[in-house]
């Protein structure tokens, strides 16, 4: 594909991207939902003047056009996220187009994902496929069927955090870069999942008493973040950013020996030395990593400062921590204390309550502890 032909597409995703988003939240007769969609049609009519079709499919969350994989990018990011979310596994482009059939997608991609799927049908130029449900191939049947969507329940959550971390453990062991795409995706079902079972999703985090894998700390950091910010009131963007920043704020030590990583007595000096550089290596594959939100750097970074600065790494007078690093600082050493290790078994809760209160103003932020124990109090009021 040329640069031209590289440009001209992604112009016609960016206004198709921008057209879904406006008639999302004004409506599809809204002008400049007209004036993107417009805008799209033209990109694709230009593309369709010398080729018959054209080809975009969603691979292991990356976007391939024409059999070439893109470069991520938060639009094509969010736009693989929309296809995925609505199991369109391909979009097929004909020569032929029509404005009215661009007009119908941006409709049928803005609405809400459960009307969405009953409303995404091919037309004659525009052919969409579907992911199968077992991930074993794709659908070019040109119908979108219901069976075929790939729903996140609490159930799958243990599988879809496992699969997605080893893939990260293996691209990183492979010196390959971080996607970040397949990090968002695990984020947003845990949002989508909290708006629906709180309590059981948080209680699988905050009770669980289980072996420490990375991948079930990240993700317990994450859910317990996410029920702290949400019960600040953050929502939007942030709490997207701030679920993404958690479930990577130990990805530094995936970057260290194993034989640290696994080592099952308690840690030498030397050892620890070593441990401790996992902050600086996690935050500068994130900064090397496109797509990742700034803020998963910083976090990265910040998580094992402590509150009075006493942790590592250290860091010149006057720093001042992000909220999140303070909120991960938080659930990281409660979801710490609960892991059973080779030298100890889990902490009950009540003993990690009374430790974390010794520790406001020290190592833990005041108020968020304070509001971070107010939930676990609540959920332990509303368990059976």
């Amino acid at each position: 594909m040329s640069n031209d032909s590289h440009n001209t597409i992604h112009d016609f995703i960016r206004h198709l991207l921008s057209a879904t988003a406006n008639a999302s939240l004004y409506g599809v007769t809204h002008p400049q939902v007209a004036r993107l969609s417009l805008q799209a049609f033209a990109s694709i009519e230009v593309m369709l003047q010398s080729r018959p079709e054209i080809t975009l499919m969603v691979v292991d969350n990356e976007l391939v056009i024409d059999e070439q994989p893109q470069e991520l990018s938060l639009f094509l990011n969010r736009f693989t996220q929309i296809l995925k979310a609505r199991g369109i596994g391909t979009l097929k482009l004909l020569e032929g187009i029509t404005k009215s059939e661009v007009d119908s997608l941006i409709s049928a991609l803005a609405k809400q994902l459960e009307d969405a799927a009953q409303s995404m049908t091919s037309s004659d130029h525009i052919r969409l496929g579907t992911v199968d449900i077992n991930i074993s191939g794709i659908s070019e049947d040109g119908s979108s069927d219901d069976s075929h969507l790939v729903k996140l329940t609490l159930q799958d959550m243990p599988r879809e955090e496992l699969s997605k971390f080893l893939e990260i453990y293996n691209a990183l062991k492979n010196k390959r870069k971080l996607q970040i795409n397949g990090v968002v995706e695990v984020v947003s079902g845990f949002i989508n999942l909290f708006r629906k079972e709180g309590k059981p999703l948080l209680a699988m985090a905050a009770l669980r008493d289980a072996d420490e894998y990375s991948f079930t700390h990240s993700t317990n950091v994450c859910v317990l973040n996410l029920a702290q910010s949400m019960a600040l009131g953050i929502n939007g963007q942030l709490l997207n950013d701030i679920g993404v920043a958690s479930m990577l704020h130990d990805i530094g030590k995936l970057l260290l020996p194993e034989e640290i990583l696994t080592k099952a007595e308690i840690l030498t000096d030397d050892d620890f030395a070593i441990m401790k550089q996992h902050p600086v290596l996690g935050a500068r594959h994130l900064l090397e990593t496109p797509a990742v939100p700034r803020l998963a750097s910083i976090v990265a970074y910040e998580h094992h400062m402590k509150y009075n600065f006493s942790g590592y790494p250290v860091v010149e007078d006057g720093w001042q921590q992000n909220l999140c690093s303070h909120m991960t600082t938080i659930s990281d050493f409660f979801d710490a204390m609960r892991t059973r290790r080779s030298y100890r078994e889990p902490v009950p809760l009540p003993d990690i309550a009374a430790m974390m209160q010794s520790m406001i103003g020290t190592e833990l932020h005041p108020a968020l502890t304070r509001n971070f124990l107010r939930i676990m109090a609540e959920l332990d009021e509303s368990a059976p």
